[in-house]
């Protein structure tokens, strides 16, 4: 199933990722695509407070992921930095998406080959300042 929308604001695509986070089931794995400044932290921001996490949501950009504690664990990846999938393979992060708690991958093109087929896919495309098209993609059941 695709979902298609227009956010006209940085506050709509956050309130249309805590609804996703609201509803969203232990073990899944959420990809986010788009270019930098898209809004892909925004997106990850909104899913943690779906999860009840209070805690300020920052993109980990050094140090490749974060963990918050909610209702269900958000484990937050941003893969910017790793430059070869086999550097991305070393850090074995697949044992956090095997486990109990949802994570959340920025920038996964780099891991495309390792992360799990079944995901939900997020694709965020720039328009202008404040709008964005987003496009996500549920896995067939």
């Amino acid at each position: 199933m695709k979902k298609v929308i227009i956010s006209n604001s940085s506050d709509e695509t956050f309130s249309l990722a805590k609804s996703l986070g609201e509803k969203i089931q232990k073990k899944s794995v959420v990809a986010i695509y788009g270019n930098l400044g898209a809004g892909k932290t925004i997106f990850a921001k909104g899913i943690a407070a779906g999860l009840c996490i209070v805690d300020d949501i920052t993109s980990p950009t050094f140090s490749l992921l974060e963990v918050y504690e909610g209702n269900i664990t958000l484990y937050h990846f941003d893969l910017y930095r790793i430059e070869d999938p086999t550097e991305f393979t070393n850090l074995s992060f697949e044992e956090y998406w095997e486990g109990d708690g949802v994570s959340v991958i920025e920038w996964p093109e780099i891991a495309e080959s390792i992360i799990p087929k079944k995901r939900i896919n997020v694709y965020i495309e720039y328009i202008d300042e404040n709008r964005r098209k987003i496009s996500i993609e549920y896995p067939d059941n």
